[in-house]
Protein backbone atom coordinates (compact mmCIF):
# COMPACT_ATOMS: atom_id res chain seq x y z
CA UNK A 1 0.00 0.00 0.00
CA UNK A 2 2.95 2.26 1.00
CA UNK A 3 3.96 2.38 -3.15
CA UNK A 4 0.24 3.62 -3.65
CA UNK A 5 0.50 6.65 -1.53
CA UNK A 6 3.85 7.38 -3.34
CA UNK A 7 3.13 7.66 -6.03
CA UNK A 8 -1.26 9.07 -5.27
CA UNK A 9 -0.62 11.24 -2.54
CA UNK A 10 1.15 14.34 -0.91
CA UNK A 11 3.89 12.61 1.87
CA UNK A 12 3.43 15.29 4.64
CA UNK A 13 -0.69 14.25 4.99
CA UNK A 14 1.01 11.62 6.53
CA UNK A 15 2.74 13.92 9.31
CA UNK A 16 0.48 13.67 12.92
CA UNK A 17 0.66 16.48 15.61
CA UNK A 18 -1.58 15.99 18.39
CA UNK A 19 -1.46 18.75 21.62
CA UNK A 20 -3.23 18.12 24.13
CA UNK A 21 -4.27 20.22 26.90
CA UNK A 22 -5.38 19.39 30.49
CA UNK A 23 -8.32 21.64 31.80
CA UNK A 24 -6.10 23.26 34.30
CA UNK A 25 -3.37 24.41 32.14
CA UNK A 26 -4.20 27.10 29.28
CA UNK A 27 -1.30 25.93 26.86
CA UNK A 28 -0.70 22.68 25.71
CA UNK A 29 0.93 20.13 27.76
CA UNK A 30 0.97 16.95 26.33
CA UNK A 31 2.63 16.79 22.38
CA UNK A 32 2.31 13.60 20.14
CA UNK A 33 3.85 13.23 16.97
CA UNK A 34 4.19 10.43 14.44
CA UNK A 35 5.38 11.66 11.20
CA UNK A 36 5.31 9.09 8.64
CA UNK A 37 6.15 11.17 5.74
CA UNK A 38 9.56 10.34 5.53
CA UNK A 39 8.01 6.43 4.88
CA UNK A 40 5.71 7.74 2.67
CA UNK A 41 8.46 9.74 0.38
CA UNK A 42 10.43 6.55 -0.31
CA UNK A 43 7.59 4.32 -0.59
CA UNK A 44 10.33 3.36 -3.57
CA UNK A 45 12.30 1.30 -0.76
CA UNK A 46 9.31 -1.31 -0.81
CA UNK A 47 9.74 -2.42 -4.12
CA UNK A 48 13.45 -3.43 -2.86
CA UNK A 49 11.56 -5.13 0.31
CA UNK A 50 9.64 -7.48 -2.19
CA UNK A 51 12.79 -8.25 -4.61
CA UNK A 52 14.48 -9.72 -1.21
CA UNK A 53 11.32 -11.18 -0.08
CA UNK A 54 10.50 -12.93 -3.21
CA UNK A 55 14.40 -14.65 -3.44
CA UNK A 56 13.19 -15.54 0.57
CA UNK A 57 9.87 -17.28 0.14
CA UNK A 58 11.33 -19.25 -2.96
CA UNK A 59 13.60 -20.55 -1.19
CA UNK A 60 12.13 -20.86 2.21
CA UNK A 61 9.88 -23.56 -0.48
CA UNK A 62 12.09 -24.98 -2.59
CA UNK A 63 15.56 -24.95 -1.05
CA UNK A 64 15.46 -28.33 0.59
CA UNK A 65 14.08 -29.88 -3.09
CA UNK A 66 16.69 -28.43 -5.20
CA UNK A 67 19.34 -29.29 -2.52
CA UNK A 68 17.85 -33.00 -3.28
CA UNK A 69 17.71 -32.82 -6.63
CA UNK A 70 14.34 -32.84 -6.75
CA UNK A 71 13.27 -29.74 -8.03
CA UNK A 72 11.41 -30.14 -11.77
CA UNK A 73 13.26 -26.59 -13.49
CA UNK A 74 10.09 -26.49 -16.35
CA UNK A 75 7.69 -27.42 -13.68
CA UNK A 76 8.78 -24.60 -11.33
CA UNK A 77 9.25 -21.86 -14.47
CA UNK A 78 5.67 -23.08 -15.21
CA UNK A 79 4.16 -22.08 -11.91
CA UNK A 80 6.16 -18.85 -11.72
CA UNK A 81 4.64 -17.77 -14.74
CA UNK A 82 0.87 -19.17 -14.09
CA UNK A 83 1.18 -16.72 -10.71
CA UNK A 84 2.53 -13.59 -12.05
CA UNK A 85 1.26 -13.45 -16.12
CA UNK A 86 -2.10 -13.23 -15.44
CA UNK A 87 -2.28 -9.97 -13.41
CA UNK A 88 0.29 -8.91 -15.42
CA UNK A 89 -0.90 -9.20 -18.77
CA UNK A 90 -4.41 -7.33 -17.36
CA UNK A 91 -2.20 -4.58 -16.23
CA UNK A 92 -1.17 -4.04 -19.78
CA UNK A 93 -3.98 -4.51 -21.75
CA UNK A 94 -6.11 -2.10 -19.13
CA UNK A 95 -2.86 0.38 -20.23
CA UNK A 96 -3.57 0.59 -23.50
CA UNK A 97 -4.75 3.88 -23.67
CA UNK A 98 -0.93 5.19 -22.65
CA UNK A 99 0.29 3.90 -26.03
CA UNK A 100 0.25 7.27 -27.60
CA UNK A 101 2.45 9.00 -24.73
CA UNK A 102 5.03 6.73 -25.06
CA UNK A 103 4.87 7.35 -28.73
CA UNK A 104 5.64 10.63 -28.10
CA UNK A 105 7.96 10.05 -25.54
CA UNK A 106 10.19 7.26 -27.10
CA UNK A 107 11.99 7.34 -31.13
CA UNK A 108 10.14 4.74 -33.59
CA UNK A 109 13.00 1.88 -32.84
CA UNK A 110 12.95 2.21 -28.55
CA UNK A 111 8.60 2.46 -29.32
CA UNK A 112 8.59 -0.83 -31.37
CA UNK A 113 11.09 -2.40 -28.54
CA UNK A 114 8.81 -1.48 -25.66
CA UNK A 115 5.87 -2.83 -27.75
CA UNK A 116 7.76 -6.27 -28.41
CA UNK A 117 9.40 -6.58 -24.91
CA UNK A 118 6.70 -5.60 -22.49
CA UNK A 119 4.71 -8.59 -23.21
CA UNK A 120 7.88 -10.58 -23.60
CA UNK A 121 8.89 -8.90 -19.37
CA UNK A 122 12.18 -8.00 -21.33
CA UNK A 123 11.28 -4.35 -21.09
CA UNK A 124 13.41 -3.83 -17.82
CA UNK A 125 17.04 -4.60 -19.87
CA UNK A 126 16.67 -1.41 -21.56
CA UNK A 127 16.41 1.30 -19.15
CA UNK A 128 14.74 4.19 -21.38
CA UNK A 129 11.80 1.75 -22.05
CA UNK A 130 11.52 0.01 -18.43
CA UNK A 131 8.69 1.81 -17.74
CA UNK A 132 6.90 1.46 -20.87
CA UNK A 133 2.78 1.78 -20.83
CA UNK A 134 2.65 0.66 -16.77
CA UNK A 135 5.23 2.15 -14.77
CA UNK A 136 5.68 -1.02 -11.78
CA UNK A 137 5.63 -4.07 -14.25
CA UNK A 138 9.61 -3.37 -14.71
CA UNK A 139 9.55 -5.13 -11.39
CA UNK A 140 8.25 -8.07 -13.49
CA UNK A 141 10.72 -7.87 -15.75
CA UNK A 142 13.14 -8.06 -13.02
CA UNK A 143 11.49 -10.73 -11.04
CA UNK A 144 10.89 -13.44 -14.37
CA UNK A 145 14.80 -12.99 -14.25
CA UNK A 146 15.06 -14.09 -10.56
CA UNK A 147 12.49 -17.05 -11.52
CA UNK A 148 14.92 -18.31 -14.17
CA UNK A 149 18.04 -18.52 -12.37
CA UNK A 150 16.76 -19.90 -9.22
CA UNK A 151 17.11 -23.25 -9.55
CA UNK A 152 20.83 -22.35 -10.08
CA UNK A 153 21.31 -20.44 -6.54
CA UNK A 154 19.12 -22.93 -4.62
CA UNK A 155 21.28 -25.97 -5.02
CA UNK A 156 23.88 -23.73 -3.69
CA UNK A 157 25.91 -25.69 -0.70
CA UNK A 158 23.98 -25.05 2.09
CA UNK A 159 26.69 -23.61 5.39
CA UNK A 160 25.73 -25.32 8.73
CA UNK A 161 28.17 -22.23 10.75
CA UNK A 162 26.14 -19.02 11.57
CA UNK A 163 29.36 -17.13 11.48
CA UNK A 164 30.17 -18.34 7.78
CA UNK A 165 27.04 -17.67 6.67
CA UNK A 166 26.50 -14.32 7.63
CA UNK A 167 29.87 -13.01 6.13
CA UNK A 168 28.71 -14.15 2.79
CA UNK A 169 25.53 -12.16 3.40
CA UNK A 170 27.80 -9.73 3.96
CA UNK A 171 29.81 -10.12 0.95
CA UNK A 172 26.30 -10.13 -0.71
CA UNK A 173 25.53 -6.71 1.17
CA UNK A 174 28.49 -5.27 -0.13
CA UNK A 175 28.14 -6.42 -3.76
CA UNK A 176 24.20 -4.56 -3.48
CA UNK A 177 25.90 -1.19 -2.91
CA UNK A 178 28.22 -1.07 -5.36
CA UNK A 179 25.89 -0.05 -8.15
CA UNK A 180 24.65 3.12 -6.04
CA UNK A 181 28.45 3.51 -5.05
CA UNK A 182 29.74 3.40 -8.05
CA UNK A 183 26.55 6.42 -9.08
CA UNK A 184 27.65 8.61 -6.76
CA UNK A 185 31.89 8.43 -7.49
CA UNK A 186 30.99 8.88 -10.89
CA UNK A 187 27.98 10.53 -11.11
CA UNK A 188 27.27 9.96 -15.23
CA UNK A 189 23.95 11.76 -15.56
CA UNK A 190 25.52 14.76 -14.23
CA UNK A 191 22.64 15.15 -11.70
CA UNK A 192 24.31 17.64 -8.60
CA UNK A 193 22.00 15.66 -5.94
CA UNK A 194 19.50 12.84 -7.35
CA UNK A 195 15.92 12.26 -5.96
CA UNK A 196 12.71 10.37 -6.27
CA UNK A 197 11.80 13.33 -9.38
CA UNK A 198 15.16 12.72 -11.10
CA UNK A 199 15.81 11.46 -14.27
CA UNK A 200 19.08 10.20 -16.07
CA UNK A 201 19.65 7.03 -18.27
CA UNK A 202 22.32 5.74 -15.75
CA UNK A 203 19.84 6.56 -13.08
CA UNK A 204 16.94 4.64 -14.62
CA UNK A 205 19.63 1.59 -14.99
CA UNK A 206 20.12 1.72 -11.15
CA UNK A 207 16.40 1.89 -10.49
CA UNK A 208 14.65 -0.17 -12.94
CA UNK A 209 16.81 -2.73 -14.31
CA UNK A 210 16.96 -6.83 -13.41
CA UNK A 211 21.33 -6.69 -12.76
CA UNK A 212 21.18 -3.44 -10.20
CA UNK A 213 18.72 -5.28 -8.20
CA UNK A 214 19.88 -9.15 -8.14
CA UNK A 215 22.26 -9.41 -5.40
CA UNK A 216 18.89 -8.41 -3.03
CA UNK A 217 17.11 -11.08 -4.17
CA UNK A 218 20.29 -13.36 -3.61
CA UNK A 219 20.33 -11.92 0.06
CA UNK A 220 16.73 -13.09 0.51
CA UNK A 221 17.57 -16.51 -0.87
CA UNK A 222 20.48 -16.65 1.81
CA UNK A 223 18.35 -15.24 4.37
CA UNK A 224 16.09 -18.43 4.06
CA UNK A 225 18.95 -20.48 5.39
CA UNK A 226 19.60 -18.08 8.21
CA UNK A 227 15.62 -18.09 9.31
CA UNK A 228 16.19 -22.08 9.41
CA UNK A 229 19.53 -21.47 12.30
CA UNK A 230 16.86 -19.32 14.41
CA UNK A 231 14.39 -20.79 16.74
CA UNK A 232 10.88 -20.31 15.66
CA UNK A 233 9.54 -19.54 19.29
CA UNK A 234 13.09 -17.17 19.84
CA UNK A 235 12.66 -13.40 21.59
CA UNK A 236 15.47 -12.50 19.40
CA UNK A 237 13.12 -12.52 16.72
CA UNK A 238 10.80 -9.90 18.15
CA UNK A 239 13.64 -8.06 18.95
CA UNK A 240 14.97 -8.38 15.21
CA UNK A 241 11.56 -7.36 13.77
CA UNK A 242 11.19 -3.68 15.87
CA UNK A 243 14.62 -3.00 15.15
CA UNK A 244 14.09 -3.69 11.70
CA UNK A 245 11.61 -1.39 11.43
CA UNK A 246 13.07 1.05 13.75
CA UNK A 247 15.95 1.27 11.70
CA UNK A 248 14.15 1.79 8.61
CA UNK A 249 12.29 4.95 10.00
CA UNK A 250 15.30 6.30 11.29
CA UNK A 251 17.33 6.60 7.95
CA UNK A 252 14.35 7.71 6.06
CA UNK A 253 13.89 9.73 8.30
CA UNK A 254 17.55 11.65 7.51
CA UNK A 255 15.84 12.40 4.40
CA UNK A 256 18.48 13.70 1.64
CA UNK A 257 21.55 12.78 4.02
CA UNK A 258 20.98 9.18 2.93
CA UNK A 259 22.06 8.87 -0.51
CA UNK A 260 19.33 8.31 -3.15
CA UNK A 261 21.60 5.82 -5.10
CA UNK A 262 22.28 3.72 -2.15
CA UNK A 263 19.04 3.86 -0.05
CA UNK A 264 17.07 2.82 -3.33
CA UNK A 265 17.96 -1.15 -3.01
CA UNK A 266 21.20 -1.75 -1.35
CA UNK A 267 22.01 -0.01 2.50
CA UNK A 268 18.25 -1.44 3.80
CA UNK A 269 19.09 -5.27 2.91
CA UNK A 270 20.03 -6.10 6.41
CA UNK A 271 17.45 -3.93 7.99
CA UNK A 272 14.57 -5.53 5.72
CA UNK A 273 16.00 -9.45 6.85
CA UNK A 274 15.08 -8.07 10.45
CA UNK A 275 12.15 -7.75 9.67
CA UNK A 276 11.27 -11.05 7.75
CA UNK A 277 13.37 -13.12 10.37
CA UNK A 278 10.89 -11.00 12.84
CA UNK A 279 7.98 -11.50 11.40
CA UNK A 280 8.57 -15.31 10.27
CA UNK A 281 8.44 -15.92 13.97
CA UNK A 282 5.98 -16.41 17.13
CA UNK A 283 5.77 -13.89 18.74
CA UNK A 284 3.65 -10.36 18.98
CA UNK A 285 4.75 -8.57 16.24
CA UNK A 286 3.82 -11.58 13.90
CA UNK A 287 0.64 -11.83 15.11
CA UNK A 288 -0.09 -8.18 14.88
CA UNK A 289 0.95 -7.78 11.41
CA UNK A 290 -0.69 -11.65 10.42
CA UNK A 291 -4.16 -10.69 11.79
CA UNK A 292 -6.67 -11.99 9.54
CA UNK A 293 -8.09 -8.13 8.32
CA UNK A 294 -4.17 -7.25 6.90
CA UNK A 295 -3.48 -11.47 5.50
CA UNK A 296 -6.68 -10.93 3.43
CA UNK A 297 -6.21 -7.00 2.56
CA UNK A 298 -2.10 -8.31 1.72
CA UNK A 299 -3.00 -11.30 -0.53
CA UNK A 300 -4.58 -8.71 -3.06
CA UNK A 301 -0.58 -6.87 -2.49
CA UNK A 302 0.43 -8.44 -6.09
CA UNK A 303 -3.04 -6.98 -7.95
CA UNK A 304 -2.79 -3.77 -5.97
CA UNK A 305 0.53 -3.15 -7.51
CA UNK A 306 0.62 -3.80 -10.68
CA UNK A 307 -2.87 -2.88 -10.96
CA UNK A 308 -2.54 1.01 -9.01
CA UNK A 309 -1.80 2.93 -11.56
CA UNK A 310 -4.53 1.35 -13.85
CA UNK A 311 -7.71 1.21 -11.31
CA UNK A 312 -6.28 4.90 -10.48
CA UNK A 313 -6.87 6.00 -13.91
CA UNK A 314 -10.32 4.29 -14.39
CA UNK A 315 -11.45 5.60 -11.15
CA UNK A 316 -10.09 9.19 -12.25
CA UNK A 317 -11.01 8.84 -16.01
CA UNK A 318 -14.77 7.79 -15.26
CA UNK A 319 -15.46 10.82 -13.00
CA UNK A 320 -17.33 8.11 -10.96
CA UNK A 321 -16.40 10.07 -7.47
CA UNK A 322 -18.02 13.51 -8.86
CA UNK A 323 -21.30 11.59 -10.38
CA UNK A 324 -21.68 10.17 -6.94
CA UNK A 325 -20.89 13.63 -5.01
CA UNK A 326 -17.60 11.74 -3.33
CA UNK A 327 -14.99 14.18 -4.54
CA UNK A 328 -14.66 15.67 -1.09
CA UNK A 329 -13.44 12.56 0.27
CA UNK A 330 -10.61 11.83 -2.08
CA UNK A 331 -8.09 10.64 -2.20
CA UNK A 332 -8.92 8.49 0.92
CA UNK A 333 -12.01 7.16 -0.99
CA UNK A 334 -9.65 6.06 -3.65
CA UNK A 335 -7.37 4.22 -1.62
CA UNK A 336 -10.48 2.35 -0.29
CA UNK A 337 -11.29 1.56 -3.90
CA UNK A 338 -8.02 -0.05 -5.19
CA UNK A 339 -7.56 -2.08 -2.19
CA UNK A 340 -11.61 -2.74 -2.91
CA UNK A 341 -10.46 -3.42 -7.16
CA UNK A 342 -7.40 -5.51 -6.03
CA UNK A 343 -9.23 -7.76 -4.17
CA UNK A 344 -11.77 -8.18 -7.11
CA UNK A 345 -9.20 -8.88 -9.56
CA UNK A 346 -7.39 -11.61 -6.99
CA UNK A 347 -10.48 -13.85 -6.57
CA UNK A 348 -11.89 -13.00 -10.28
CA UNK A 349 -8.98 -12.98 -12.34
CA UNK A 350 -5.17 -13.84 -10.77
CA UNK A 351 -6.72 -17.06 -8.55
CA UNK A 352 -8.89 -18.78 -11.45
CA UNK A 353 -6.34 -18.04 -14.41
CA UNK A 354 -3.56 -19.20 -11.70
CA UNK A 355 -5.77 -22.78 -11.60
CA UNK A 356 -6.21 -22.95 -15.11
CA UNK A 357 -2.72 -22.11 -16.87
CA UNK A 358 -1.49 -24.93 -14.40
CA UNK A 359 -3.51 -27.37 -15.48
CA UNK A 360 -3.18 -26.78 -19.09
CA UNK A 361 0.58 -26.78 -18.02
CA UNK A 362 0.83 -29.61 -15.60
CA UNK A 363 2.54 -26.96 -13.43
CA UNK A 364 1.45 -28.03 -9.78
CA UNK A 365 4.76 -27.80 -7.65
Amino acid sequence: MNIVLFHFSNPYWFDFRYDFRLPVFSEPTLHFKLLLAPVVNAGYVAVSYFILLSGYVLAYNYNAKARAGELDKKRFWKARFSRIYPIYLLSLLLAWGQLPTEYASHTHGMFWAGVVLTPLMLQGWIPAIATFVNTPAWTMSAEAFYYFIFPWIAVWKETRRLSTLLWRMAGIWVLGLVPGALYMVFNPDGIPHPDRYSYGIWLWALKYTPYAHIFSFIFGVMLADLNGMIAHDSRLRIWLGVGGFAGIYGLLSLGPLVPYAIIHDGLLMPLFACIVLGLSGENLLARVIGCRPLVFIGMSSYSLYLLHFNMWNIVHGSHVLEFLGLTRFDPWISYVLLIGMALVALYTIEKPAQRQLRKWMNANT
